[in-house]
């Protein structure tokens, strides 16, 4: 008689859930020569009720940049009612091997100061109006263009390097044909010859013959 096999159950396989994003931290940074402290507690008021909870609150000062080093914050935020060229320039020089989002809410709305915030690199610079529930927004905003900005510099960067390795190129090309007699093609062909046979860039061979030639 035969018997029906019952097929045995899979084994039940665990998956395990994805891991949680990292909280944002978020260094607040007051201006300590504003009377009025409103802001400040505003803007708390707001990241919390967006579920921003990794805060910590300091004043502008010659201790910020230790601060800025010590928590490591994803974005700064500035709170100071006549933003104040000093507090400005101290947060945005503390921050320029490190650059992150900076986020001023102020009562000025003077155009040179506008200008100057910004240029100094300032992110967004939010004049008047502070309710919590704009805060979120507003650092939304903040965090993406600080994002399409970083990558507009990082595709700068990347083409002027590639120019000054042309011009290095160029250079030696240069060195070749005056030296040696030889035509463009013949002077690039020497160059790729040697970067082949050498095992390394056409950058390197050439900058080797400008130091040898040069």
């Amino acid at each position: 008689m035969n018997r029906r096999r019952v097929p045995s159950e899979a084994p039940a396989t665990t998956t395990a859930p994805p891991a949680a994003p990292r909280a944002l931290r978020i260094l607040l940074v007051r201006d300590p020569l504003d009377a009025d402290p409103l802001n400040v507690e505003t803007i708390r008021a707001g990241l919390s009720a967006a579920g921003f909870d990794d805060v910590e609150t300091v004043d502008a000062g010659i201790t910020l940049p230790d601060a800025i080093e010590a928590r490591q914050p994803d974005l700064i935020i500035i709170a100071s009612e006549s933003a104040a060229r000093d507090t400005v320039e101290h947060v945005c020089v503390s921050t320029q091997h490190a650059p992150r989002p900076i986020v001023l809410f102020t009562d000025n709305d003077d155009a040179e100061r506008i200008k100057a915030a910004l240029s100094a690199g300032i992110t967004a610079y939010i004049v008047d109006g502070l309710r919590a529930e704009r805060v979120k927004t507003v650092l939304d905003v903040a965090y993406a263009r600080f994002e399409l900005d970083q990558a507009l510099r990082a595709e700068l960067d990347a083409t002027r390097l590639k120019l000054a390795e042309r011009k290095t190129v160029e250079r030696a090309k240069g060195l070749l044909m005056k030296e040696r007699g030889m035509s463009e093609d013949e002077a690039y062909k020497r160059l790729r010859n040697m970067a082949m046979e050498r095992g390394i860039k056409l950058l390197e061979a050439a900058q080797r013959v400008i130091d040898v030639m040069g």
